[in-house]
């Protein structure tokens, strides 16, 4: 089955879009089949993913729009190991278009049901808020993956956005859960990271990754060069973690079929 997987928070720079655009690569390297969908109009993970947002001759919105099929808008960008469904500013006229059109919640979750069986893992990227183009991505995805820092503030967005995922679940995705939390701009050294990382382990156990991602000056840097960090530096520690990250993802879905393999018995 295909994982699905939405890379959320209402908060803003907290590595979403570096952590949809690296994990997609890291995945790939595990030699997995990858799709990610940009559902930001800023189009920064099409960017990182060596598109060109402003040269696209299809995107994402003609996509939940019904303008073209879902394959006709998928990118293979040169040099990197994973397909693109890119995103640009045309994506922010769907925010009104959306709420006009049948079935809004779900059209981008009907629209991968035509090519998921293509791939192992389709990561999802999100705008940093809670808007009809979140709530697409929430319907259509299985988990959610949560990148966050961690400080004090970004524990109060934590419990908004578990709300709102639980309400997602309740109304129109009963698939829908909390896949992991992932700690970004990590440095152990801190007092206040180590405090907040007790008490995400305390409220969300073994959900809480074991990797963490560290600032790392390479990751920062990658965007520009319009590459994943694996391909700009692949010996970097931002590149290591997530490759880090892609293995203990793919641990636990190997882990979660024994298990259902064994109850089905």
């Amino acid at each position: 089955m295909t994982q699905i997987y939405t890379i959320a928070n209402q908060k803003g720079g907290v590595g979403k879009t570096t952590t949809s655009v690296n994990l997609a690569a890291s995945l790939a390297t595990y030699g997995k089949r990858v799709l990610m969908v940009d559902m930001d109009p800023q189009g920064n993970a099409t960017m990182g993913a060596g598109a060109e947002k402003n040269q696209l001759q299809h995107s994402v919105y003609d996509v939940i729009t019904g303008q073209v099929p879902t394959e006709q808008a998928i990118a293979r960008p040169e040099g990197i190991d994973f397909h693109l469904l890119p995103a640009n500013r045309d994506l922010t006229a769907a925010e009104v278009e959306l709420l006009q059109l049948p079935s809004r919640e779900s059209r981008l979750r009907n629209a991968l049901a035509r090519v998921e069986r293509d791939y192992d893992y389709i990561i999802i990227d999100c705008p940093p808020s809670l808007s009809m183009l979140t709530v697409n991505a929430l319907v259509a995805c299985r988990g959610v993956i949560i990148p966050m820092q961690c400080e004090y503030y970004a524990l109060e967005g934590l419990s908004d956005l578990v709300g709102t995922i639980r309400r997602i679940g309740k109304l129109l995705n009963p698939d829908l859960k909390i896949e992991g939390i992932l700690r970004t701009m990590y440095d152990p050294r801190n007092a206040l990271t180590n405090e907040v990382t007790a008490q995400l382990h305390q409220y969300f156990g073994e959900k809480v990754y074991r990797i963490a991602i560290p600032r790392n000056v390479r990751l920062a840097e990658a965007p520009s060069h319009g590459v994943p960090v694996l391909v700009y530096d692949r010996h970097s520690k931002g590149a290591i973690a997530y490759l880090g990250l892609a293995g203990e993802i793919i641990r636990r879905e190997k882990k979660r079929l024994a298990r259902g393999e064994a109850e089905a018995r």
